[in-house]
């Protein structure tokens, strides 16, 4: 699916609900998409964003497994592989639904994401409905941003989260971002930007007060919005209790000065 507002345009596959490309003034600003959708685009990455040890967790008093990744570990969500239903589609916006089920999660989700584009600006909104019982939920997006050059974030000060094997500890430290390489996530509330001799990026976010950065592809820092920390199904570091029927909401905006 094509969306465009005057020298801004997006493309959205329905699967995984997954934002292939996102241009402004025929400029890609995110690294092509790719099969592997953690590896370009922007991958959506819920119920848990990054990595579950083990790929197991207990909850309520009951255990709970998920697929497993050359680590051990559970990594990305359930939702990459899953087929979007499309419920709406305008010439700049579009927005596409998913009824998830899945044996390692203790509640049937409905969500929904919308996608829609202002001057220079991609908004973000994804929406998380309780169909059953108490769940625990993180939420989050994994877009990868071209730079070059040198490349910086701003606040550069923030709290990172302590890892083991990439893991989190519980604990967090006082940090200063340089250029360097990552796969950190930081407690970083308010608005966040990355500036490189490629563009300035700056990522307006509402319930995501955790980023994610990772350096794992060349030419590309991946700033990644996220509702809690990695692990957060163990550590408890931003998890949500999603009650019965509850709805919790999460955007975030990218602008892009080239």
């Amino acid at each position: 699916m094509h969306i465009q507002k005057g020298d801004t345009e997006a493309e959205i596959l329905d699967k995984g609900a997954y934002l292939y490309s996102f241009k402004v003034k025929s400029k890609d600003i995110l690294l092509e998409g790719r099969e592997r959708q953690t590896r370009g685009g922007m991958a959506l990455l819920i119920p848990f964003a990054n990595r579950i040890k083990g790929g197991e967790y207990y909850w309520r008093g009951k255990k709970y497994e998920l697929p497993k990744n050359s680590e051990g570990n559970a990594i990305h969500g359930l939702v990459r592989d899953k087929m979007w239903d499309v419920e709406s589609l305008k010439s700049d916006e579009v927005t596409l639904s998913l009824y998830l089920k899945d044996p390692g999660y203790p509640s049937p989700l409905f969500i929904k994401v919308k996608y829609s584009l202002d001057t220079s600006s991609l908004t973000t909104t994804i929406s998380v409905k309780n169909e059953g019982e108490e769940a625990p939920l993180v939420v989050g997006a994994h877009p990868y941003f071209i730079v070059k050059g040198n490349w910086r974030i701003f606040p550069e000060k923030a709290k990172r989260l302590i890892m083991k094997d990439k893991i989190p500890t519980g604990e967090m430290e006082d940090f200063t971002i340089t250029q360097g390489e990552y796969d950190d996530c930081f407690l970083l509330k308010g608005n966040v930007t990355l500036i490189s001799d490629y563009s300035k990026v700056t990522i307006e976010k509402e319930n995501m007060d955790f980023i994610q950065i990772y350096t794992g592809q060349p030419s590309a820092v991946a700033v990644e919005p996220m509702s809690g920390a990695p692990d957060a199904f163990h550590n408890g570091i931003g998890l949500i209790t999603l009650k019965e029927g509850e709805t919790a909401t999460f955007t975030f905006k990218i602008s892009v000065r080239l």
